[in-house]
Formats: C-alpha cells, structure tokens, sequence
C-alpha cells in the first residue's frame, strides 16, 4: 500500500513540485496552503507523514504541528526559508522527524521522507517486540492501563504521559517534549509539572509493584522509560 503524504505549504509552485515529486517516487499526496485546510484533511487520520511549512498565511507550522500532534503521532518533516538555527532547534525540540531549508531539490524531500518513514517502521517494529515482554500494557481504545496485570487509574495527562513514554522504550524525552505530547496547552503549563506528574505515575505504580522502577530520570535532561525489565 502506498503511504500517504500531507503537504502543507502556501506558494503554489512549490506546493506543485512536491506533489509531482511524491507521486512520481511512488507516494500518495494531497496539499493545501493552509493550517485550516491541513486540520480539516487530517480528520481521518489515513496520513503517514506530514510536510509542514512553518510560515503560514493563518498560522504557524510550529502551531500546527502542535494541533495534528494533540490529534496522532503522525511523523512531520518542517520546511524554512529561514536560515536561522533557532527554528531548526525549536522544530526538532518540539519532536519534528526532520527538516529542510529552502531552496531545496524535491528529490532530496522524497528522499528524506523514505528515511523517516523508514526509521519509524524499524521503531515500531522494536518497539512493538519490546512491547510485547513489557508489564505495562496500553489500550488505546479503552484509554486503559494495567501494570503487572493490575489496573492503574491515570488521568489524561498521565496516560499521554506514560504512553508517549512507552512508545519509545530507552529514549530520553526533555520535558519540554512530554509537555508538548501529553499536555492540551503545554504553553500554559511550567515544565515542573512533568515532575510532578511523573512522581505521581511513579507513585500510582509503586503501589501495584515496589520495584523495578520503570522510569529512569536523566538529571538535567527528562525522563525515559527502562528498556530492560
């Protein structure tokens, strides 16, 4: 099955040239020019990776990125024109996949796509084995979670927290990033609640099974969840 790619990206030339490169490597594409647009195509969640320009004639692609984030875990390539370090930092913090400064070859945007998409399928598929041997156990439907074979009662932001955490055994998060993943308005929030938050997923499993403690703190940096168990 082909993967499909959204591309978001106000001038009409480039919009067309990385439609016809996409297609012509073998991709599914569809564009638009605006986030509103971007929202309204993503509602059925059939996108396997999104190209995003970070200016936007209604928005941000940095704020967008944030609304299709709140929504899936749908991968995100950022395109600039801006030459500056800071926004290529702030794209990657923010856990955008990649990104790419313009003027750019359409060929060498499909190419980073098939590594994206590439990386993230061998991620899924580690992920997935070590899931699989894991004492935390994820229902995504039900919004559900049972560590050790026991039910633990989360809040919302508790169970993006863990399940984003999960998700990548072994990778560190900086708080930054977790307040960007399981928070509704991470803007509004300090980045000490993901200590406090953290503390109470810790204490809520503690009380099921004292030990191992299955998330590891990286002093200076965030948190991760163990890989070995």
């Amino acid at each position: 099955m082909k993967k499909r790619i959204l591309v978001v990206e106000d001038e009409p030339s480039i919009l067309d040239n990385i439609l016809y490169s996409l297609k012509t490597e073998g991709f599914e594409a569809d564009g638009c020019n605006t986030g509103e647009s971007a929202l309204q195509l993503s509602t059925d969640h059939s996108f396997q990776l999104a190209i995003l320009d970070i200016g936007l004639p209604d928005t941000s692609g940095f704020e967008l990125f944030k609304a299709l984030r709140k929504k899936s875990d749908l991968p995100v390539i950022f395109l600039t024109a801006r030459g500056e370090e800071i926004d290529r930092v702030a794209g990657l913090e923010m856990g955008a996949d990649d990104y790419v400064i313009k003027p750019f070859s359409p060929r060498e945007l499909s190419a980073r796509v098939r590594a994206v998409l590439r990386r993230l399928d061998g991620a899924r598929k580690t992920e997935a084995a070590a899931e699989s041997d894991s004492p935390i156990e994820i229902d995504e439907e039900r919004i559900q979670v049972t560590y050790f074979g026991e039910p633990v009662t989360l809040s919302s932001t508790e169970f993006r927290l863990l399940r984003a955490l999960c998700q990548h055994p072994g990778r560190v998060f900086s708080r930054s990033q977790l307040m960007n993943i399981a928070w509704n308005d991470p803007e509004a929030s300090m980045e000490r609640t993901v200590d406090a938050h953290v503390k109470s997923l810790r204490s809520k499993l503690k009380n099921i099974r004292d030990e191992p403690d299955p998330i590891e703190t990286h002093r200076g940096i965030g948190y991760a969840m163990r890989e070995n168990w």
